[in-house]
């Protein structure tokens, strides 16, 4: 392993900003753990993240270049966990005069930024340590729109979504990803089905997040869902409604049933087929939703028909019912 963050990206001390990443990129190329195909490719990941995290940073480097120059003061303070730093060595490697003996102050401060644990080498794996420390990746939600006969009889289908996730050099990007989704029947409107990982992905080999489909039917003229309850309109004519009579119907399931419509019923009255709405653990219901349609009168005969029919029911004025 290289000695230094400066031999991991294999650069020299004085490379510029412009120089540290174009090292960072070529070798995040060859390690990233999701393309590499090199041996220890996470372990030198870890490690070149770490440097370009430390020299990509002004004041990180200048404090990094400062641990660089001062080997023996930083190796001795706190190395392995034992004792402290020793004063008596920092004065042999400054010289110990009055004045460097006053700037200890300004050493002691740089210490304490960072805690009792920065010191040599156990500084430097603590910062690897964070700095390798495992994500797990974001939980991502989309949702799909299915016709309400899948409530019935569920179905397979393909859904393409966008995914937020990070390149080879650690940047963000957005993926496309197409996903084959298994909806079973008996999904309520607004229910979710979970797929696990297929979310974003984690970061230094943390797991990835789940991708959560909330499942929406599509809405018509004719059909609208709510929950497991269906809305279905009814078109019946003026006889059926004010005689009362049996008609036949096909329900969203793509079934036939007769249906009695009550005597005198009226346009926006709903009727209540208990348990006839989508199959869920706690079926839910379809309400008929009845609209009278009115017949145009184009030939003498149907003219004829409305003109009895006025007459036969001279009394009523529907602006006054």
């Amino acid at each position: 392993m290289a000695d230094n963050h400066y031999q991991t990206l294999g650069i020299s001390r004085d490379a510029s900003a412009d120089q540290i990443k174009k090292a960072y990129r070529k070798l995040a190329r060859k390690y990233h753990p999701d393309i590499s195909k090199e041996a220890d490719a996470e372990t030198h990941m870890q490690a070149i993240n770490v440097a370009y995290d430390t020299l990509s940073d002004a004041e990180k480097k200048k404090q990094y270049d400062f641990e660089l120059d001062h080997p023996q003061g930083f190796g001795d303070f706190g190395a392995g966990g034992q004792g402290g730093f020793d004063q008596s060595k920092f004065y042999r490697q400054t010289g110990g005069s009055a004045e460097q003996q006053a700037d200890f102050s300004d050493f002691e401060d740089l210490f304490g930024r960072f805690g009792q644990g920065f010191g040599g080498a156990d500084y430097q794996y603590q910062r690897a340590n964070r700095q390798a420390k495992s994500f797990r990746g974001e939980d991502q939600h989309a949702s799909l729109e299915v016709d309400v006969e899948i409530a019935f009889h569920g179905a397979t289908q393909n859904i393409t979504l966008q995914i937020p996730s990070l390149n080879a050099y650690g940047e963000p990007e957005v993926q496309r990803k197409t996903l084959q989704v298994k909806i079973p029947a008996g999904m309520k409107a607004g229910q979710q089905i979970r797929l696990s990982g297929q979310g974003q992905a984690g970061f230094n080999g943390g797991a990835a997040g789940d991708l959560y489909i909330e499942i929406l039917y599509k809405q018509t003229d004719q059909i609208r869902v709510e929950g497991s309850d269906i809305y279905q309109q009814l078109k019946i004519s003026p006889w059926e409604a004010a005689l009362g009579q049996k008609i036949a119907i096909t329900t969203p399931e793509g079934k036939t049933l007769e249906v009695q419509i009550p005597k005198n019923a009226h346009t926006g009255q709903q009727l209540r087929l208990k348990d006839k709405g989508i199959p869920n653990k706690t079926p839910g219901h379809l309400y008929l939703i009845l609209n009278i349609v009115i017949p145009p009168a184009n030939s003498e005969v149907e003219q004829q028909a409305y003109r009895d029919y006025a007459q036969a029911f001279q009394s009523f004025n529907p602006r006054q019912s």
